[in-house]
């Protein structure tokens, strides 16, 4: 066994679905079956509330990995040619602070072996030992860093909470401000104070009333990138993170706070797509799904759908 799995709880094998049927294979039938050697795309999860707990955030989020997994392993490879492995979950330790240091080792390694990191969160927390990890890999100014968020999460705490990870990127230099994204925050949501942070460090803004004067919902952040650094493709390594808070509550109820407002289905899986055309987006990830309030798992499918259309664009 692998060493860099010593640290994680292995995903329990009833989430791998299947049918026994050759002619209607199913994702779980495949995944389960992969090595790490030959694998791609590797899925984490991190089953942890602790982040949302600390802004006093309503529990569930832990179980979103398990919940997610659920969906995707129910999918068929349509299209899907990509090798695949599901790593298990980072197993709980004492603090939240020593779950981020398991999380940050194991993404590290992941990146360092040449893979592609898919992480299925709890809280937006988990942004920071990410976002670290490509810092530490690539180097801090060689990654470009995607927000995709009802809300700026740049907020200033004692502790890390899932509001603040993006905060302690910034302040502790591990991303450039004008390599680092905010699509599709709310204004209503978003504090006045921190979008003065924020726009006068330099960071790339695009409220959700942006993305809706675009004709797709990726057009806006695919010409901000080519306005700036397009050219800088080959060099640049890219980490996208989707906070499901993002969409509105018809299309993604199971949050940890839904909004009647928010990004479209639609809109979510093309700037999912968007993240996989780039041959240099290294990290995706999806957040702050909480199935205690989902409806008819409608959250959690459209993230496995999200993961499907990922790894589809994978070769």
């Amino acid at each position: 066994m692998n060493e860099i799995f010593q640290d994680l709880n292995p995903t329990d094998k009833k989430l791998f679905f299947g049918k026994n049927n050759r002619n209607d294979v199913r994702l779980g039938e495949i995944v389960s079956l992969t090595r790490y050697e030959e694998a791609q795309v590797v899925i984490v999860g991190c089953p942890n509330n602790e982040g949302v707990k600390r802004s006093e955030g309503r529990g569930g989020t832990e179980l979103a990995p398990d919940g997610i997994r659920e969906q995707f392993y129910k999918l068929t490879p349509f299209g899907i040619s990509a090798k695949i492995i599901d790593a298990g979950n980072i197993a709980p330790q004492n603090s939240l602070e020593e779950t981020h240091e398991q999380l940050n080792k194991f993404v590290k390694s992941v990146l360092k072996d040449g893979k592609k990191a898919m992480i299925l969160g709890s809280g937006n927390d988990i942004a920071y030992p990410n976002g670290s990890a490509m810092a530490e890999v690539f180097g801090a100014g060689n990654w470009l860093g995607v927000n995709v968020d009802a809300h700026f999460d740049v907020a200033i705490a004692d502790q890390i909470n899932n509001s603040s990870a993006f905060r302690k990127l910034l302040d502790e230099n591990l991303i450039r401000p004008d390599y680092f994204y905010e699509i599709a925050f709310q204004s209503h949501f978003a504090s006045p104070e921190y979008y003065r942070y924020l726009l006068n460090l330099g960071v790339n803004l695009s409220s959700l009333e942006q993305i809706r004067s675009r004709e797709s919902a990726d057009l806006e952040l695919r010409e901000m990138m080519r306005q700036k650094f397009i050219h800088h493709s080959q060099s640049l390594s890219t980490f996208f993170n989707f906070d499901m808070q993002a969409l509105r509550s018809a299309d993604a109820p199971g949050t940890s706070l839904s909004s009647p407002l928010g990004l479209r289905a639609g809109e979510f899986i093309q700037l999912v797509k968007f993240a996989a055309s780039l041959s240099n987006t290294k990290i995706i990830q999806f957040t702050e799904v909480n199935p205690k309030f989902d409806y008819d798992n409608r959250t959690t499918l459209l993230v496995a759908i999200g993961m499907h259309r990922y790894c589809s664009l994978q070769k």
